[in-house]
């Protein structure tokens, strides 16, 4: 009796230990050239991080043949033994809508240059993923090109998933993967008004819920970055990605004119853009508070624990807007 005891305290302890275990810290690594700045070091260091997602290429179109194409293969220009590597295939989601896609054909050949890109860097992947904004009329397209790639990689598949295909999965189905990563940023609408299009609390509450009820397991992929929405005539014609904020408010043409709003004071060219007389910037950010509302609201949603938060991306830019230990308090909330 004793020793059936203590085995069932055992099993009990290590199914508790299970459930209570942290994240690891992981990121998306998404420029063309993996070259790693002394900033990025530190911070992976400093956290400890021993996976990256690199985005490997994009798949878009071909102009004029509307042939599928790579776009932009990474170039590594230093090794990443000290690392898990994951790639990311980046599928526009207008290559799945094509009536006549060959699957089969687009499937091998984005197999080939991904184990053509891990020959020529000495990188022994043993996961995939595919970033893919499915749609309900791409997804037939989209279920067939998942199986066919998980067939030909002989890898394990990672798929990413939005929050509406979380809230209507019998819809939009649920793509043949090992594991998904809700993307939880970009949930609204880019546009001229004062609402921020990466992360909304309001519009992510719509569709929490789901995450209960979702069948797959789904790790997260958290934003650390800005962009600036650049306004003209209350139009949106542009985004503009790595604008300082401070280098705005001590430039002499611009003004700031509210808490996220910018108004050129006469026409320049700022980091090679045009900007016109009376143009508006509207910066939209995350900030640290954010992060932990983030994590708070999906831990109070979870059916499971994820294994991993993945902040979106690595970059000097947007690393030195937060203070170093903030990725380990994010992971802190699950």
């Amino acid at each position: 009796m004793i020793r059936r005891f203590l085995v069932g305290l055992l099993i009990f302890l290590l199914i508790s230990c299970g459930k209570n275990e942290k994240p690891i810290v992981a990121f998306y690594y998404w420029k063309t050239i993996f070259k790693l700045s002394p900033t990025e070091k530190e911070v992976l260091l400093d956290n400890e991080v021993s996976k990256l997602y690199i985005r490997y290429f994009d798949i878009g179109l071909q102009p004029q043949t509307k042939e599928p194409i790579p776009i932009s293969p990474v170039r590594f220009q230093e090794n990443v033994n000290a690392f898990t590597i994951v790639p990311v295939v980046f599928i526009q989601n207008k290559v799945m809508l094509q009536p006549n896609l060959d699957i089969d054909d687009l499937a091998q050949k984005t197999v080939r240059l991904v184990q053509e890109i891990n020959a020529a860097n000495k990188i022994n992947c043993q996961k995939i993923q595919i970033d893919c904004d499915w749609s309900l009329k791409s997804k037939d397209n989209y279920l067939k090109f998942i199986e066919r790639f998980k067939k030909l990689s002989h890898k394990k598949l990672s798929a990413t998933i939005r929050l509406h295909q979380v809230k209507y999965f019998k819809k939009t189905k649920i793509p043949n993967v090992d594991s998904g990563v809700l993307m939880y940023y970009n949930m609204g609408t880019i546009a001229p008004d004062s609402l921020n299009s990466i992360y909304s609390k309001k519009i992510a509450e719509r569709y929490l819920e789901g995450l209960k009820k979702y069948p797959l397991h789904l790790d997260f992929a958290l934003p650390v970055y800005s962009w600036a929405v650049h306004i003209r005539d209350q139009k949106v014609i542009g985004l503009r990605s790595k604008l300082n904020v401070g280098e705005l408010k001590k430039d002499a043409n611009f003004e700031k004119i509210g808490t996220v709003f910018f108004k050129v004071k006469q026409s320049n060219y700022k980091n090679g853009v045009f900007y016109e007389e009376n143009d508006l910037l509207k910066i939209e950010s995350i900030s640290a508070a954010d992060l932990k509302e983030m994590a708070n609201d999906l831990q109070d949603n979870l059916a499971n624990n994820p294994k991993e938060i993945i902040f979106y991306d690595l970059d000097e830019f947007n690393i030195k807007n937060y203070e170093k230990n903030i990725f380990k308090q994010v992971i802190s909330c699950f």
